[in-house]
């Protein structure tokens, strides 16, 4: 009897070490970020010179280009947002530093390159930190002809007078013989992102050139006082810029990988949180533990109603176990913004009905990826991704047929061949109001011609959403008949009604196809909850204590005195930072308008 008994124990003790092996041996469900991509002097120096002579050879015989760097924007009184290179400045030459300029020269088939950069200031780096050195400034940009950027308002001042200049370091002297002019200027007179942008470059060419717009195009017209012709230098490196080169796909791909641990470790430990912006915390703390530079937009983390507004970056919602999570985030490496969005469930598990909006905008998303392929235009993979929206809509009884228009919005207008057609808002638009997806590299909406057919080397976004705001009926005309259509589709609205999902992906462009660069991010209904059952076992997170935040703000009353309130007195997602938003009547509701934004999120 003994020797069963102690057989039986050693069995069991084996049976315990072997578990315990297999399990230490299992691969764990986060995913630790690889390291980052390494590249040496040479293969930096050379990847700039190869962008630098693609940009000569753009710029037309007798012409110059000047670039100048990004001025720090103030976040209050003396203190300034942390300091972020103009990108194209960035892209040819991966300097940092404020106050630099680069201009290019071309004539005929030489093209001389000259950055002007600060003279380093002892004083100034006891409280900054180091400034580029000359030979610093080479050695990472491989340019040789450096000066001192104190001169860059005389040498200015020289090309719109065409008069000699040369510095007082004899290192430079500009021609006198340009015949254009290129600066980044804005696109257009609707162009409201640019005239922000490119001050600096607006005051230059103001000050030399009279400035109109072409009623025709809205596109600016320049005048120079001096004879040359003021080309915009944008289009340039849109063009260069929409492919990128095998080093830029690396510094993505790590951006984006930084991207994909910050979101699995917030899956991990969403059901432990009180407060969105503990979530969102967790994101963050991601990105500058792996040396994230910053993020490449504003985190949106929204819980339950809040992740029905597209741009919600509040973070002050309460976390409720039964409502789905939407997290929008990215991280910049190096100037290179990933942009990642999934939508999951608070307690590892979906509804019947949220698996149902879920399952339409996942299969959204797989019908736009077997659509991008070389040679494909841009407005394929967005039309399979709306048609199978809309079938999806239409299958849950939210709009009242495929190709059915919002009746108050219906018109009859000219067709162009001498009769009449209708036209309006699709009804589909009042739950996915946004585009389908848009370039990605230095900025999060990069820069590139959405007309231009897919080539490998493209990256764009796979971001199709549903949204079904609660108060999204309440807003259309009361008119009879949006009434009987509001009739038609509010038993499927209260259903489904305060459910917001989007996922977004990174899809880079090949010769065979499309490369999904966030794969290895849970995304199937199936892949999310099992994750998130074994990657919260792996996370150590504790709950913290239920707190109360309170916030004050101005009340006008007879006495302008200061108020303060508790924060559960009111209904969920306001916040100061924006005024007060609710997630309730007075949330700011994405109406049909915002169709216009035609290039995703």
């Amino acid at each position: 009897m003994k020797l069963k008994v102690l057989t039986l124990f050693f069995c069991l003790l084996f049976s315990s070490f072997v578990l315990a092996s297999a399990e230490k041996n299992e691969p764990k469900a986060i995913r630790i970020t690889p390291p980052a991509p390494l590249f040496t002097e040479v293969e930096r120096r050379i990847e700039l010179a190869k962008r630098r002579a693609k940009v000569a050879a753009a710029m037309s015989d007798n012409s110059i280009m000047i670039l100048l760097s990004t001025e720090p924007k103030i976040y209050t009184g003396d203190i300034d947002f942390m300091y972020r290179q103009e990108n194209n400045l960035y892209y040819l030459t991966n300097l940092k530093q404020k106050n630099t300029a680069l201009v290019l020269i071309k004539e005929g088939a030489e093209t001389k390159e000259i950055l002007f950069l600060p003279k380093r200031n002892p004083a100034a780096e006891t409280w900054s930190g180091a400034m580029y050195s000359r030979n610093d400034a080479e050695k990472i940009s491989g340019i040789k002809t450096i000066t001192d950027a104190a001169e860059l308002n005389n040498f200015l001042q020289s090309v719109k007078e065409k008069k000699p200049f040369p510095s007082k370091d004899s290192a430079i002297s500009n021609p006198t013989k340009t015949e254009n002019i290129y600066l980044l200027l804005p696109i257009n007179s609707f162009d409201s992102d640019s005239k922000r942008e490119f001050r600096k470059e607006i005051d230059f060419v103001s000050s030399f050139a009279k400035v109109s717009v072409d009623e025709k195009t809205s596109k600016y017209k320049y005048e120079t006082t001096n004879g040359d012709k003021i080309e915009n230098a944008q289009p340039i490196f849109a063009e260069l810029r929409l492919t990128k080169s095998p080093v830029e796909i690396k510094l993505l791909q790590h951006a984006i990988d930084i991207t994909i641990e910050a979101l699995m470790r917030s899956m991990a430990m969403v059901e432990r949180a009180n407060w969105e912006y503990e979530v969102q915390a967790e994101v963050e703390y991601t990105f500058r533990r792996r040396n994230a530079d910053y993020w490449g937009y504003p985190s949106i983390v929204g819980c339950g109603p809040n992740a029905t507004t597209l741009h919600y970056e509040e973070a002050q919602g309460k976390v409720e176990k039964g409502d789905l999570m939407l997290m929008d985030v990215g991280a910049e490496y190096d100037h290179y913004t990933a942009d990642v969005t999934r939508t999951f469930p608070v307690n590892g598990k979906f509804t019947k009905e949220q698996a149902e909006i879920y399952k339409i905008v996942y299969d959204a998303q797989e019908a736009a990826a077997k659509a991008i392929k070389p040679g494909a235009k841009f407005n394929q993979p967005k039309r399979a991704a709306t048609e199978t929206i809309e079938r999806g809509l239409a299958r849950l009884g939210l709009i009242t047929e495929l190709g059915a228009f919002v009746p108050s919005t219906v018109q009859e207008v000219p067709d162009g061949k001498g009769g009449k057609r209708i036209v309006g808002i699709p009804q589909y638009a009042l739950w996915f109001m946004h585009g389908w997806g848009h370039w990605l590299g230095m900025n999060v909406h990069d820069v590139g011609d959405y007309d231009k057919p897919f080539k490998a080397g493209m990256v764009t976004t796979n971001e199709p959403g549903i949204y079904i705001r609660e108060n999204a009926l309440d807003y259309l005309p009361d008119t009879p008949a949006n009434k009987e259509f509001i009739a038609k589709v509010r038993p499927a609205f209260e259903k489904y009604k305060n459910i917001g999902v989007r996922i977004e992906d990174d899809m880079l462009v090949t010769d065979k196809g499309v490369e999904w660069m966030t794969k290895a991010l849970p995304r199937s209904i199936a892949d999310i909850e099992a994750f998130m059952a074994k990657a919260s076992k792996e996370m150590n997170y504790s709950r913290l204590p239920p707190t109360n935040p309170r916030f004050a703000f101005l009340s006008y009353n007879n006495d302008l005195s200061w108020k303060s309130f508790a924060a559960n007195n009111f209904l969920s997602g306001k916040t100061m930072r924006r005024g007060w938003i609710y997630s309730e009547k007075s949330a700011a509701y994405s109406d049909l308008n915002h169709a216009e934004h035609s290039h995703g999120e």
